[in-house]
């Protein structure tokens, strides 16, 4: 004997179902983007995703978990879990909120641009692994700039030529030759504005 089993499709889940399911998205779209407070945006609606999301998965709503006493069907009264863990998210996000713009707000105001930027270390590591699987094809370079004839144009610090095509504005590095600038610290004539 099989038994149909009736299953009603509320309106409300169905559309709490694709505000939960919008929110998700839109949120993880925004958190994949460059912009930091874009990042921010996209926690907030994740974080506003979640908490829908706990009190859906609720069920249906009921009489007030607190019975005071009165004898009460147990299917009548709502889980308080869902709730409390709604309350507890609500908590946790606005935390984490506030601790993402004052990381933002930091950014911005030592960069100028709330723009995450690549890191020019990695980026290095990167160009220098490149360079010793090349160099184990081809040979060793040639000539003191390391490139030989048939080459092509260098990648280096600072040149333009790194991966994503624009130079990335750091000054150069003159740890490994001697460039440096001279230290000017043990002088006896101090440098303009300096009043030690």
């Amino acid at each position: 004997m099989t038994g149909a089993v009736d299953i009603t499709v509320n309106t409300l889940d169905v559309t709490m179902a694709v505000v939960v399911g919008g929110l998700f998205a839109i949120g993880f779209h925004l958190m994949l983007q460059r912009s930091l407070m874009r990042i921010v945006l996209g926690f907030i609606l994740l974080g506003h995703g979640t908490n829908m999301l706990l009190l859906v998965a609720g069920g249906t709503p009921g009489l007030p978990p607190v019975l005071e006493g009165r004898p009460v069907d147990p299917a009548e009264p709502a889980d308080p879990l869902p709730q409390a863990m709604a309350l507890t998210s609500i908590i946790i996000t606005f935390g984490l909120t506030a601790f993402l713009m004052a990381l933002a707000y930091r950014s911005w105001r030592l960069s100028g641009s709330d723009e995450v930027r690549d890191d020019v270390e990695d980026r290095r590591i990167d160009i220098a692994l490149q360079r010793a699987g090349a160099d184990e094809v081809t040979g060793p370079p040639e000539g003191p700039g390391g490139n030989g004839p048939d080459d092509g144009p260098g990648f280096g610090p600072g040149d333009g030529s790194e991966p994503g095509g624009e130079d990335d504005g750091d000054a150069p590095d003159h740890r490994d030759d001697d460039t440096a600038p001279p230290d000017h610290r043990d002088d006896d004539d101090t440098a303009p504005g300096d009043h030690r």
